[in-house]
């Protein structure tokens, strides 16, 4: 199975800490946040994980490149934020017609 991360977001509420890290990568007991969500993904039985970016994207792709995961994460930049349905309808190949799971966070 595979997935599909919205990590994409601005994070509005988590002003002013989100003006310099993308809300995914906020450290949560001194680790961002996407290093649990894809811990727990890949680590418990998703073959690969689709990141979609957007607000300091470079941020979140620097942290990608750094991970042991890096060779099971595809990340997909929008310009102009889709919104969760609009994400994955434009990603729909990546997925083929094989179940998904979609993960986001909300604050």
């Amino acid at each position: 199975m595979r997935a599909l991360l919205l990590a994409a977001g601005l994070g509005t509420r988590l002003r002013p800490l989100t003006n310099a890290v993308p809300k995914c990568l906020i450290p949560i007991h001194g680790r961002p946040l996407l290093d649990y969500w894809l811990q727990l993904l890949l680590g418990g039985g998703i073959e690969s994980v689709l990141i979609n970016t957007h607000h300091l994207a470079e941020k979140v792709r620097a942290f990608v490149e750094a991970s042991d995961w890096r060779n099971r994460i595809a990340l997909v930049h929008e310009d102009t934020l889709l919104g969760t349905g609009g994400t994955v309808l434009r990603n729909r190949a990546y997925f083929g017609n094989r179940p998904f799971f979609v993960a986001m966070r909300t604050t």
